[in-house]
């Protein structure tokens, strides 16, 4: 799962805390459903692969 999320868009970089936390915004019902899921060792249903500005220009091609 760790490996998961470093490749993820919504992994952010929180530069006053040092750390990375995850910047999907959710309502609480969907978070403790997204915790439930990784509990039981499933994996994230909002997993998105972090594309880079060039990623993204070759999507418009």
């Amino acid at each position: 799962m760790a490996d998961l999320c470093e490749n993820c868009r919504y992994n952010i970089y929180d530069e006053e805390a040092e750390e990375y936390y995850c910047d999907l915004e959710l309502d609480e019902d969907e978070y403790v459903s997204l915790l439930n899921e990784l509990g039981q060792g499933k994996n994230c249903r909002f997993f998105a692969p972090d594309i880079d500005e060039y990623g993204i220009v070759r999507k418009q091609n």
